[in-house]
C-alpha cells in the first residue's frame, strides 16, 4: 500500500511517495503529481542503475512522450564540474525547454549533480527524484543539489526543490551492504539530534544490514518525515536545518583528504558523528554513552576511527572549508544529549586534540 509523507515548504510542497513497483508506474504518478503536463523527459542515471532499472522507467511512459536518457558513471566522481558541464550539453542537444522535466534515477550523486543540472539550465527547470538507495532517502528531499570541488565537498550547488519525490521500496534489494550502511547512518542520525523515541526503535529493531524488509516501510517514512519536518521550518539553513550536518564537518573532511570515493558518504559520516559526540562531552561536559553507540554501529560493520594514514593537521584545514565555518571559526554539531543536537563554535585545540587521540 502506498505511503506518502508530505514536504511543506513555503511556496513549494510536495510529496514523497513510497510504495513496491512505483518505477513501473512513472506516467500515472507525473499526472498526479505535477501541476503542468513535461513537454518532454531528461532522465539522469547511471552506470550500475541503468542496466536494472531504467527500462522499467522507460516501459512506464506514455509513448508519446519525447524521452532522452544521459548515463553516467557511478560513484562520487561524478559529482564535478566535468560531468556537469556535459549533462548541460546534453540537455542543451535534447533541446529542453521551461516546460521539460528532468528526473533523477539514482542515488545520492545522481540526485545531486542531476538536481543542480535542473537548478541551473534556463535558470530553472522542474525535476523530480527517484532514489535507488537508502542513502537517497536524506537527500531526495529537501532540494540541496550540488557538485564537489576538489578543494571542499558539496561547494557549488542550488537550493531546488523536487516536484515530487518516487520511492520504489524494491530497488533497494540489489543494494551491496557497503551501500546500505552508507544510507542508515543518514537514518539514525536523524533520530540522533531530533527525535529520540525513533533512535532507540533503531536500536532495538536494527541489528543486521540489509534492514529486514518488515521494518524498511516505517523506517523510511518516519526518516523522511523528520527530514521532511526540518525542511518545512528551515529550508535554507538558517537554523535547525544545520542540524542535519551532524558528524558531516569532520565527514566531508575525511572524504575530501582520502579522495571521493574511498569511503562511502555514510561510512565517513559515522566516524564524524562519534568525534562529534565525544567533542559534545567535552563542551557539554555530559555523558553520551558513546561506547554503547560505538557497540552497535561497529557490530552493523561501520568503522568508528578516523584512518590511520589521514594527515590529522590536513583534515582539520578541510573542517575549516566546511560550509558551516564563519570567519575562520569552525562550527559544529554537537548533542546535548540524544534527540537534542545544537551547532557551536569549538576550538581549533580541542578539535586537533580529540582527531590526534582518535
Amino acid at each position: 500500500m502506498m505511503k506518502t509523507v508530505p514536504v511543506n515548504i513555503e511556496h513549494h510542497a510536495y510529496k514523497v511517495y513510497l510504495d513496491k513497483g512505483l518505477r513501473f508506474r512513472l506516467g500515472e504518478l507525473l499526472k498526479n503529481s505535477l501541476d503542468e503536463q513535461p513537454s518532454s523527459i531528461f532522465i539522469v542515471t547511471d552506470s550500475t542503475v541503468a542496466p536494472l532499472y531504467l527500462e522499467d522507467v522507460l516501459n512506464g511512459l506514455p509513448d508519446d512522450l519525447n524521452v532522452t536518457t544521459v548515463t553516467i558513471d557511478s560513484g562520487e566522481q561524478s559529482k564535478s564540474f566535468k560531468e556537469y558541464e556535459y549533462l548541460l550539453t546534453e540537455a542543451l542537444k535534447a533541446g529542453l525547454d521551461r516546460k521539460s522535466v528532468l528526473i533523477a534515477l539514482g542515488g545520492g550523486v545522481v540526485g545531486d549533480i542531476a538536481g543542480f543540472v535542473a537548478a541551473t539550465y534556463m535558470r530553472g527547470i522542474r525535476f523530480i527524484q527517484m532514489p535507488t538507495t537508502l542513502l537517497a532517502q536524506d537527500s531526495s528531499v529537501g532540494g540541496k543539489v550540488a557538485i564537489n570541488h576538489p578543494l571542499g565537498k558539496n561547494m557549488i550547488g542550488a537550493f531546488q526543490q523536487p516536484e515530487a519525490v518516487y520511492y520504489d521500496i524494491e530497488m533497494l534489494a540489489t543494494l551491496p551492504e557497503k551501500e546500505w550502511r552508507s544510507g542508515f547512518a543518514e537514518v539514525f542520525k536523524h533520530g540522533l539530534i531530533l527525535n529520540e523515541a525513533f533512535y532507540q526503535w533503531l536500536n532495538e529493531h536494527v541489528q543486521q544490514l540489509p534492514i529486514h524488509d518488515q521494518y524498511m516501510n516505517e523506517l523510511l517514512a518516519r526518516s523522511i518525515a523528520i527530514k521532511a519536518e526540518v525542511v518545512s521550518k528551515d529550508e535554507r539553513e538558517q537554523g535547525i536545518r544545520a542540524y542535519l550536518n551532524l558528524g558531516h564537518t569532520l565527514g566531508h573532511a575525511i572524504e575530501s583528504v582520502s579522495g571521493y570515493g574511498t569511503l562511502t558518504h555514510g561510512e565517513a559520516v559515522v566516524i564524524g558523528i562519534v568525534f562529534a559526540m565525544k567533542i559534545s562531552e567535552k563542551h557539554y561536559q555530559t555523558d553520551l554513552k558513546i561506547s554503547d553507540f560505538v557497540d552497535w554501529v561497529e557490530s552493523l560493520g561501520y568503522e568508528t576511527n578516523i584512518p590511520s594514514n589521514l594527515d590529522r593537521s590536513k583534515l582539520l584545514e578541510a573542517m575549516k572549508k566546511d560550509k558551516k565555518t564563519e570567519a575562520g571559526s569552525i562550527r559544529m554539531v554537537l548533542l546535548k544529549k540524544v534527540g537534542e543536537a545544537s551547532v557551536e563554535k569549538i576550538d581549533e585545540k580541542l578539535i586537533l586534540s580529540i582527531l590526534n587521540e582518535q
